[in-house]
């Protein structure tokens, strides 16, 4: 069943996309977070910590009770439904179709010599940065940057768990990531209040990060590009970014276009390749498309070498 349910999530987000943040999971965890940020103004450090962990370890118990729910506690209706109500909750974990989207606005507006439009959509979409001042290879350069990054923490970490933990884990690593998002900020509001979300998201991303990163750098291989300079880069340069996870899609793609990728005053990874251009964009695409359909194979023989085993061991005890 977790195959099917899988297959089903992926085609709805490539066909549907997301729905209307009143009926997105991922909005209703940021809803309830936000509330909770309101009411942790003006405390103490200790304090901070303390809530930030309530909130994230909280609201991932939550939401895990909550996929214990939608998988354990439906037994009463037809197994077709089971799959599609599952699977709904499971697409909400992820946003490949949203993702993409995000990425061709601001390559169209680069194709029409638009530099304002593209700054605009990379701030809106992908970055939390100041856009304003960026030149165009900058803007080229987040964009790929932030689709390499988004690929593994938006698409393959959540996909990863519920792979290895079902519904319980997706959700419980969507809240996790959602936190992280709106608390793990180094300003005063949030500097002692996010520590403990951004830790409990770097732990979960540890795998799944480095998992995207071979597997762009498989696809590299696949395609013909030059499969070795992209492992020597990221080996090289993965570490170099404040993010333990971060660096490692971001560096095997920049290793797999030949292209600098950098952010001013925090990092430089592919060392003194040229800056990308316009047209690496669909380049990463396609390699980002490549390794999700690879781990996707990979994940479909799991999947079922796991459904195997189980029903083995269940014949084994009724006989």
């Amino acid at each position: 069943m977790k195959n099917r349910v899988l297959i089903l999530a992926l085609l709805l987000d490539l066909i549907l996309g997301d729905p209307p943040n009143r009926w997105h999971p991922v909005a209703w965890m940021g809803r309830g977070i936000g509330w909770a940020r309101d009411r942790c103004s003006d405390a103490r450090r200790g304090q901070d910590l303390l809530r930030g962990a309530v909130i994230a370890l909280g609201g991932m118990g939550v939401s895990a009770w909550v996929g214990y729910l939608l998988e354990r506690r439906l037994s009463f209706l037809p197994r077709p439904l089971r799959v599609v109500i599952q699977a709904w909750a499971l697409k909400s974990t992820f946003s490949l179709r949203g993702l993409l989207r995000a990425v061709y606005d601001v390559r169209d507006a680069l194709d029409r010599g638009d530099l304002e439009e593209a700054r605009h959509w990379l701030g809106w979409h992908l970055v939390s940065r100041d856009t304003r001042d960026l030149s165009q290879a900058e803007v080229v350069a987040a964009t790929v940057e932030s689709l390499a990054e988004n690929m593994s923490d938006g698409v393959v970490a959540p996909l990863f768990y519920y792979l290895i933990g079902g519904l319980p884990a997706a959700l419980a690593y969507r809240f996790a990531n959602t936190a992280d998002a709106m608390l793990g900020y180094r300003d005063a509001r949030h500097e002692w209040l996010g520590k403990v979300p951004a830790r409990v998201d770097d732990v979960l991303n540890l795998i799944p990060a480095r998992l995207s990163a071979l597997a762009l750098i498989l696809a590299g291989w696949l395609k013909g590009a030059e499969g070795r300079r992209a492992w020597r880069v990221w080996r090289r340069d993965a570490g170099r970014t404040a993010s333990p996870n971060a660096g490692h899609p971001m560096a095997a793609m920049a290793g797999l276009l030949g292209v600098r990728l950098e952010k001013r005053g925090h990092y430089r990874l592919g060392g003194k390749f040229p800056p990308p251009r316009v047209e690496h964009i669909d380049r990463a695409v396609k390699y980002v498309k490549i390794a999700l359909a690879l781990l996707g194979i990979a994940g479909g023989c799991v999947g079922r070498h796991t459904s195997c085993v189980r029903r083995g061991e269940e014949a084994g005890v009724l006989g």
